[in-house]
């Protein structure tokens, strides 16, 4: 049987991190859900250090990123993880609140794969992350 490979969620706001892995549960993903709170720990999932030295060695099938974070923000880590060879082919969707021009042109210049705003409302967020969900863990292929 194939493993299936988790997703890496980087949030830090405690409500959005319930909703999206009440979301997940509800389109009965298989993939286990890590979640990090902050761009810094973002890389050290990614690149196996401190407290994720001992992670099983596998690569997320998506990388759902928000751009406002702690330590390092969502632009930042995208920067890092584009700009490294053992991570550039990892799919990084952006699913944050900010609908700023800026920020969407920068995160595709960046190479971003997708740029989501979380909707407000309640019923539409979770339909938006059930189709990030399915898509990108279940349609979508990757190296």
């Amino acid at each position: 049987m194939e493993k299936i490979p988790p997703i890496l969620y980087a949030e830090d706001n405690k409500n959005d991190i319930e909703l999206t892995l009440a979301a997940f549960n509800e389109c009965k993903l298989q993939n286990r859900i890590d979640v990090v709170n902050d761009g810094q720990q973002v890389l050290d999932y990614l690149n196996y250090k401190g407290k994720y030295q001992h992670r099983p060695p596998e690569k997320p099938v998506v990388i759902l990123l928000d751009i406002k974070m702690p330590k390092l923000d969502g632009i930042q880590v995208l920067r890092i993880i584009k700009s490294d060879e053992n991570l550039k082919t990892i799919p990084v969707v952006m699913l944050t609140s900010s609908s700023m021009e800026k920020d969407l042109i920068e995160s595709y210049n960046l190479g971003v794969n997708a740029y989501v705003v979380k909707p407000v409302d309640f019923m539409e967020f979770l339909e938006a992350v059930k189709k990030i969900g399915s898509f990108w863990a279940l349609i979508n292929k990757t190296v």
